[in-house]
């Protein structure tokens, strides 16, 4: 009777045999990190533990359960192991030697098991309650040990994630790597790494990506600002406030989702400091959903800061924003704006008054902040609704008489 497991790679070797107690990694797609955590999730039962898999979509747990399967199928076959494929478990009867494979999203979709060894695939996509709340007390029983892996989100991916902060991951693998006490190990590697994929297939697919998607996707490396991108981590951050000033004009800038997208709504405010206007941006609730919904979401937004005024674009919804936020609330101020220039042209002036330290977050907004350094002018990709909603609110409070930005 044998075990069919896969021989690693070298990088595949370096995680797997780490004996860190909180290992990170991160690596490019096809990158092999999928197979990687299978063999050491298959050691890790081999050898008596408890083990449960957790990644947030069903592609990549049918991955790792295919490599589970495959390397058990002759003790499996034989009754030594049994087997349920619904729940995605393999286990010896009468113990508590088991490993299963789940999706789960968050921390209400982690629940409901305990383990010795936990793995996290697709970290960027997942909540970091998923951890902080459900994942670390699984160990608990036996001092169990914690695995990561992620790839690099594209912003694309970011609109798909379940996270408050979609750099969460990298955060981890940042601090990881500065980890001096052996506890915590991080590990790299990108597509190329892995013998088994052609590189000149992907060499191949390069051709067919942004150099950013290449960078991220392919060489798995943490970008924190998009080369080209109107804002910096640093722009925002270098102007970031705890608290506001008295307020002399609170607008909602809103821009409607154009099909299966977020609806973008964020509230920003002006107030005279030092002999000049500055902008302070107090929320962002922006949000995938059927219109009553983010409707209502707008209408909250509006009276939980005291806005004067509601400000949506109407290119592609019309007098659908309005009549949607009629419905809800009558008596909300309103006003209609329309795009007769593209999106680099109304963000451009925007983003120089955050160079003039002039434009103020009011607190964190990790996803716009994310959207604002991540997009890339001219580069197409998904719309920037967050980004739009503030650029429309900013442009209301500080530019509203120009001529560039509203036909």
């Amino acid at each position: 009777m044998r075990v069919y497991l896969r021989r690693p790679h070298e990088q595949q070797k370096r995680f797997i045999e780490s004996p860190a107690k909180r290992k990170i990694l991160r690596a490019g797609r096809r990158g092999g990190k999928t197979t990687g955590v299978a063999v050491l999730a298959l050691r890790k039962f081999l050898a008596g533990h408890r083990v449960l898999y957790a990644t947030p979509t069903g592609d990549q747990l049918d991955r790792f359960w295919f490599e589970v399967k495959q390397a058990l199928r002759e003790p499996i076959a034989e009754g030594v192991f049994y087997k349920h494929e619904g729940k995605h478990i393999v286990e010896l009867a009468n113990t508590e030697q088991r490993i299963r494979a789940k999706t789960a999203w968050n921390a209400d979709t982690l629940r409901g098991d305990y383990a010795d060894i936990l793995i996290l695939d697709e970290w960027q996509l997942m909540n970091e309650e998923a951890w902080e709340r459900v994942g670390a007390p699984m160990l608990i029983d036996n001092n169990g040990d914690a695995i990561f892996i992620y790839t690099p989100p594209s912003l694309r991916s970011r609109g798909t994630t379940k996270a408050r902060d979609p750099r969460h991951a990298a955060k981890m693998f940042k601090r990881a790597r500065a980890d001096e006490s052996g506890r915590w190990a991080a590990f790299h590697f990108s597509s190329y790494d892995n013998p088994h994929v052609s590189k000149q297939a992907i060499d191949d697919l390069a051709l067919d990506m942004t150099s950013l998607a290449y960078r991220q996707e392919i060489l798995a490396e943490d970008i924190d600002a998009a080369p080209g991108a109107l804002w910096t981590r640093a722009m925002i951050e270098g102007n970031r406030v705890t608290k506001h000033p008295p307020l002399d004009r609170v607008v909602v800038g809103v821009d409607p989702p154009g099909g299966a997208t977020e609806c973008g709504i964020v509230a920003a405010g002006i107030a005279e400091v030092g002999g000049k206007l500055h902008g302070y941006v107090l929320s962002d609730k922006s949000l995938q959903a059927s219109p009553d919904v983010w409707g209502r979401a707008v209408v909250t937004a509006y009276n939980a800061t005291a806005a004067g005024r509601i400000v949506a674009e109407i290119n592609f919804g019309g007098d659908m924003v309005q009549s949607t936020i009629a419905t809800i609330d009558p008596d909300a101020s309103y006003k209609a704006v329309r795009a007769s220039r593209g999106k680099a042209v109304r963000a451009e002036p925007v983003a120089a008054l955050y160079e003039q330290g002039r434009i103020h977050h009011v607190g964190e907004f990790p996803h716009l902040e994310d959207e604002q350094c991540m997009w890339i002018p001219g580069h197409g990709g998904s719309s920037p609704n967050r980004l739009d909603a503030l650029v429309w609110a900013i442009t209301d409070l500080m530019l509203g008489h120009s001529t560039w930005l509203i036909s």
